[in-house]
């Protein structure tokens, strides 16, 4: 059988096989020849790294080679076998893949520069970062199908006012999750807290591994991840404890009453050198505040001149074993609460008969 003596669509079948066959070639030469831009691109950038040749090869990379394929089938069958009502459902594909592939080019070369811009501590928000590069790509393959569209003979400028009119309906539709976004921006802008610190908010606490646009993932003191909406976040008293210089601490020591001043005086003058003597520890005040049913209060307030929870429990036990010491060589005793029970009256004697 002569494959020139089969047609379809007007014209042989050898035609359409030469075309296949001469856009599966073109796309071997195309991948080929970018398969070695590509690997010399990235021997030159690793011997000059953070410069624009790294960059133009991470864009390179981010060719598909299943667009080059289509795109070599489709160019290779408008020239090779040109049906007259298949020029413009080709033409049209063609732009598609062109215009998708030169989307994945832009969305890599935003990636590319906005890591740039973190590596080089130009801009320290993840938050931000996350914000823009969401946007950016949004805008990419907006630009993408707008133009496919205004390619396919669609009213664009009616499309994008009845877009304006379905946003607003998505906005109210979508009222939670464009707070949460705000939120996100809110956070970024702001920087109540970073990836990192240690925070606390209503009863729960733990450290901030990720602020995403709609919630901010906390792992807790526990071990579990806590995710919590960032609009919600928001609406509470956040406490930043990675952000502290250092750690007022205020306690009350309570001791059974002695009734020699001197000794109590000679106690309240003793403690102030004790905690002036620990590391990390700034002394405030040490008095004698109030006497109650058998025992003395003192209020002692110091500062713990570290962040670090385990910091202030090391000086604050330190200081404990201290004062222990202390009051066994003033011979005080701590105050030990006293609880009078009273039971049942006797049962009064049974007159004998």
């Amino acid at each position: 059988m002569d494959l020139w003596d089969v047609q379809w669509r007007g014209h042989a079948l050898l035609a359409w096989l030469l075309a296949l066959g001469a856009g599966v070639v073109g796309y071997a030469i195309v991948h080929g020849a970018l398969a070695v831009l590509g690997a010399r691109l990235h021997r030159l950038a690793q011997a000059s790294p953070g410069g624009a040749l790294q960059m133009l090869a991470a864009v390179v990379r981010a060719t598909r080679g299943w667009v080059l394929l289509l795109l070599s089938v489709v160019v290779a069958l408008r020239v090779w076998a040109p049906e007259p009502a298949l020029q413009r459902p080709l033409e049209q594909l063609t732009h598609v893949l062109v215009g998708l592939q030169v989307a994945l080019w832009l969305n890599r070369l935003v990636a590319v520069l906005l890591g740039r811009a973190v590596e080089r501590d130009a801009v320290r928000n993840p938050v931000m970062i996350g914000v823009i590069k969401w946007s950016a790509q949004l805008a990419i393959w907006v630009m993408l199908l707008l133009a496919v569209l205004a390619n396919a003979g669609v009213n664009v400028n009616a499309f994008i006012a009845s877009l304006g009119v379905g946003g607003v309906a998505v906005a109210l539709a979508a009222q939670n999750v464009l707070g949460d976004l705000f939120a996100s921006i809110s956070i970024g802008l702001d920087k109540p807290f970073e990836v990192g610190d240690y925070i606390g908010f209503g009863s729960e606490s733990g450290t901030v591994v990720r602020v995403g646009i709609k919630s901010t993932r906390i792992q807790s003191l526990s071990g579990e991840e806590l995710a919590i909406a960032n609009a919600q976040l928001l609406q509470q008293t956040v406490h930043n404890y990675s952000r502290m210089t250092e750690r007022r601490i205020a306690f009350e020591l309570r001791l059974a009453i002695d009734p020699s001043r001197p000794r109590i005086e000679h106690f309240v003058h003793s403690v102030p050198p004790l905690l002036r003597a620990i590391d990390k520890v700034r002394f405030d005040r040490f008095h004698l505040t109030g006497f109650g049913d058998g025992w003395m209060a003192f209020e002692c307030v110091y500062y713990v001149l570290a962040p670090s929870y385990a910091v202030f429990r090391d000086v604050q036990q330190q200081i404990h074993f201290d004062l222990l010491d202390l009051l066994a060589e003033k011979e005080l005793q701590l105050a030990v609460p006293v609880r009078a029970l009273q039971g049942p009256a006797p049962a009064a004697p049974v007159a004998a008969s």
